[in-house]
């Protein structure tokens, strides 16, 4: 289960022209916005990629203006952000500080985040899936992206359940504000 203390959620390419063109782009990234909300909220360490911001525009405003203002944003050309020198850096930062969940969404879900993923699963972290915060143009690249993850031992959930794992209880001093992103 989802603990705050072990958590990091890394966001994927969730850029203009990649969510205006999946069907279902705009709920992902409102659905990502939720995260990145509760993460700032619960100050969870969080990792932004851009693929080729050039060619595919900049991380969707809602997201943007969901996240803290201490996010750093990696730009990529590799599918597997872990490629990146400035993105293994900062996830064997947040290694060495005690971080071994890593909470994963974006876009494509078959190409950069289905890579991005097997590599930090293969570098020992727990993996967890944010399935409505994913998406591809093709519904079935989808869907075998999310049967190869699972296959490669990530654990696939959704945003109410990553956030209520991190919450633990009603009780949570943050609970009501969090609640309100899901109403």
């Amino acid at each position: 289960m989802l603990n705050i203390d072990d958590s990091v959620l890394v966001i994927i390419d969730v850029q203009d022209r990649l969510v205006s063109a999946s069907k279902y782009g705009e709920e992902v990234a409102q659905n990502t916005a939720k995260l990145a909300n509760t993460t700032r909220i619960l100050n969870i360490p969080t990792i932004v990629t851009e693929q080729y911001p050039q060619g595919l525009g900049a991380t969707v405003v809602n997201v943007k203006n969901a996240l803290s203002d201490t996010i750093t944003t990696i730009e990529k050309t590799s599918f597997s952000a872990f490629i990146e020198p400035n993105f293994k850096n900062e996830i064997e930062r947040l290694k060495d500080l005690g971080k071994k969940q890593i909470v994963i969404c974006g876009i494509e879900t078959h190409i950069c985040v289905l890579q991005t993923a097997a590599d930090l699963i293969s570098e020992g972290f727990e993996v967890y899936v944010v399935k409505d915060a994913c998406a591809s143009r093709n519904k079935k690249e989808y869907k075998t992206g999310l049967e190869l993850l699972q296959q490669y031992g990530a654990k696939i959930t959704c945003v109410e359940i990553a956030l209520f794992e991190w919450l633990k209880t009603a009780k949570h001093p943050n609970f009501k504000e969090i609640q309100t992103l899901i109403k």
